[in-house]
Parts: structure tokens; C-alpha cells; sequence
């Protein structure tokens, strides 16, 4: 696994070994990051069920300020760890060695807010605790985008609380989709 692109482009990535972590697709990361390229310069990004810190190691690559991960996998947090120490992003990266819901209530705590969520839970895990963390924790104010990735025949609710999908893209067995809060214009 490499950076596909920006300040870190073609630097290496490690994975954890063992299938307890599926490592975002480069196809379904370059559409990702390709979709949310207006907003990630300077933007604050939280990386749900981070694995190895693929997508928000991404994100920092291309401009993000600042990328919070959070993953309880001891391997995949070894892995996640030794790629922000590798990359020297250890100022703009914060890992959090959790799970994804007392994450949240962790970072709603702190008062925390993201313009970018992005979650990529196991595909037997539904999202929507976490999505509904999101809404109730203000962690995600308008007009901070939430994509979920998920498994093509188990689509997250189109609403949950404020977050509402406007849009989806399909790779294969694998979907995105983007949600939005507040009032919004779905065109944009």
C-alpha cells in the first residue's frame, strides 16, 4: 500500500497482518478523496474504524489540517502508529485506541468538531450507532460531509438524526455514501 497522491505521494504504507482489517480499496480511495478534494485543504478529518490510517493518511497527504483515527484493533493501531511515525505526521494525526462509539463520546466530550467523517466499519457492523453518535455529539455541524463506506447490500438508513445521504457511488460489491446535516444543497 502507497499514498496515491499530494505532499506524500508514492510513500509506503503498512497493513496489519491477519483479516481482522480491510484496507480501503486504491480505487474506492482515490474516488473518495477525489469527491471531497474542494474541502480537505486546512480541514480537520476523523477517520472511524481507521484500520491501518489509509484514507485520513490520505487526507493529510492532500492538505488536511489535522486527522484524528480511531481504531480498537491492537494490531491495526500498532500498524496505524508506525505509518504516522514513518510519514512524520505525528503533529496533524491523533489515534485514539478505542472503539468507534466511546471514541465518539470521547471526542463530543471534548467538544470536538470534523468537516470530514469518514467511516469504514467491518461490513457485519451497522454504522448507524456510530452515525447517530455523530448527530447527537454536534461532532459533525453543518455543512461537515459524513461518508460511510459499506457493503452494497447492507446500505446504512438515508436519515439518521440531522445526517442526511445525498449521494452515493458504487464500486463493485462496495458503496459510498455521503451524508450531509442540517439544510443543505444537494447539488453541491
Amino acid at each position: 500500500m502507497r499514498i496515491i497522491a499530494g505532499a506524500l505521494k508514492g510513500r509506503a504504507l503498512v497493513a496489519p497482518r491477519g483479516p481482522t482489517t480491510r484496507p480501503t480499496a486504491d480505487q474506492v480511495r482515490i474516488a473518495l478523496l477525489d469527491t471531497l478534494m474542494p474541502y480537505v485543504a486546512g480541514a480537520r478529518f476523523l477517520d472511524l474504524y481507521a484500520g491501518a490510517g489509509t484514507v485520513g493518511l490520505e487526507a493529510l497527504s492532500r492538505g488536511a489540517a489535522q486527522v484524528t483515527f480511531v481504531e480498537r484493533d491492537p494490531r491495526a493501531v500498532k500498524a496505524l502508529r508506525d505509518n504516522v511515525h514513518a510519514l512524520g505526521v505525528r503533529a496533524q494525526a491523533r489515534v485514539l485506541a478505542t472503539g468507534v462509539v466511546g471514541g465518539l463520546e470521547r471526542l463530543a466530550a471534548e467538544g470536538a468538531q470534523f468537516e470530514l467523517v469518514f467511516l469504514d466499519p467491518p461490513y457485519d457492523v451497522d454504522p448507524t450507532p456510530a452515525l447517530e453518535r455523530l448527530d447527537a455529539g454536534g461532532l459533525a455541524p453543518p455543512p461537515a460531509r459524513v461518508i460511510v463506506q459499506h457493503f452494497t447490500k447492507q446500505p446504512p438508513p438515508e436519515t439518521v438524526g440531522a445526517l442526511r445521504a445525498y449521494r452515493t457511488r458504487r464500486f463493485g460489491e462496495t458503496m459510498l455514501t455521503f451524508f450531509r446535516g442540517g439544510d443543505y444543497d444537494a447539488e453541491s
